[in-house]
């Protein structure tokens, strides 16, 4: 752009950044290898067991922590 130019107005700027954008994004998403059904499944149900088992050991270890705290005090 020339220095004696003037640059477009800041609705049209921003028109043109909102379009970029969605434009971009949309070929950024056309990129994604998508998970299969089966691969959602099982990777939820990892996720939702690891959960279960870290509660448990914090469970655990509260109520451990709690008697041992009873006993000293």
């Amino acid at each position: 752009m020339a220095t004696n130019e003037k640059k477009p107005a800041f609705p049209k700027r921003f028109v043109n950044w909102v379009r970029k954008f969605f434009r971009d994004s949309k070929s950024e998403v056309k990129k994604v290898s998508w998970p299969t059904f089966k691969q959602v499944r099982n990777n939820t149900f990892a996720v939702i067991v690891i959960c279960l088992l870290i509660g448990a050991v914090i469970w655990v270890l509260d109520a451990a922590l709690s008697l041992l705290m009873s006993l000293v005090a």
